[in-house]
């Protein structure tokens, strides 16, 4: 399904029923499809919105417009394209980081926030040799593997999960390969981010070389209040792809949670206007 956005069009699946719906944002390499594992394991009880983010999967590709804030206009939109009325924000990755913007704006609706090994909000600092390397990190399906292999997973996927990463990274538009290295990731959404007024759960991977979990307790929990960390034993940073069993029960937990808490506290949900 094809949404119409400010400024481009995206690519979105739209499965399940059941409130409050789960609005999932994907890595820098990766597709809505990343996320397939985990939405079917909630499938039975919540809504999924999983989005190709502009110059991913089968979203356009427009030649600029590639910032963090580009991104989260493209997420709102969507939001407010299926009237969504009540929400809670999965990103995992470069999506974290987004998903991080759309929640400092206090979006109506939002009623939770997942952070899958996210990105952070301070800015990721690279030396230009680093940068270079990055960028050019998904130009093939050799050097793919080498970073599937050597630093996105700590764990091996299986021959069709690791046809569909070496795929949808090829896939990507070259103006969103380069976009991330070169100016998102160096972004720095740090005082946007203390205006988060909803319940957050940060995600990490025990083993994850990309966002690691010292990093994660030091420039993103520390930034949004009351944000927690839940750490998944074994995994690295693809954890929707390599433990996506485990990943969904923290979800789910973290759903629970969420509905708990408002029944004691008499708190009702921010209503989106739709």
């Amino acid at each position: 399904m094809d949404i119409r956005t400010r400024a481009t069009t995206v690519h979105i699946s739209d499965e399940g029923s059941g409130e409050p719906a789960l609005v999932f944002l994907h890595y820098w390499g990766g597709s809505s499809r990343t996320w397939d594992a985990v939405v079917s394991e909630l499938a039975g009880a919540y809504r999924s919105v999983a989005v190709d983010h502009r110059g991913w999967g089968y979203s356009h590709a427009p030649q600029q417009g590639y910032a963090i804030a580009d991104l989260a206009d493209d997420v709102q939109d969507v939001i407010e394209a299926r009237r969504l009325s009540r929400y809670v924000l999965v990103g995992h990755s470069m999506g974290g980081k987004v998903a991080q913007l759309v929640a400092s704006r206090r979006p109506q609706g939002l009623e939770g926030v997942v952070l899958v090994a996210p990105s952070p909000p301070s800015p990721t600092i690279l030396s230009d040799e680093q940068r270079a390397a990055m960028a050019a990190a998904y130009d093939s399906r050799e050097s793919i593997a080498w970073v599937l292999d050597n630093v996105l997973t700590a764990n091996p996927l299986d021959a069709r999960l690791r046809e569909q990463v070496i795929v949808d990274s090829l896939r990507g538009a070259p103006q969103a390969k380069a976009a991330w290295p070169n100016a998102a990731m160096r972004e720095d959404i740090r005082q946007e981010v203390g205006l988060i007024d909803v319940p957050v759960l940060v995600v990490g991977g025990e083993l994850d070389q990309v966002d690691p979990i010292e990093t994660l307790q030091k420039e993103v929990l520390p930034r949004i209040a009351g944000a927690r960390l839940d750490v998944l034993l074994g995994t690295g940073h693809l954890s929707p792809l390599e433990a996506p069993s485990a990943l969904a029960a923290i979800i789910r937990q973290f759903l629970g949670e969420l509905q708990a808490w408002q029944r004691a506290s008499g708190a009702p949900a921010r209503a989106a206007t739709v």
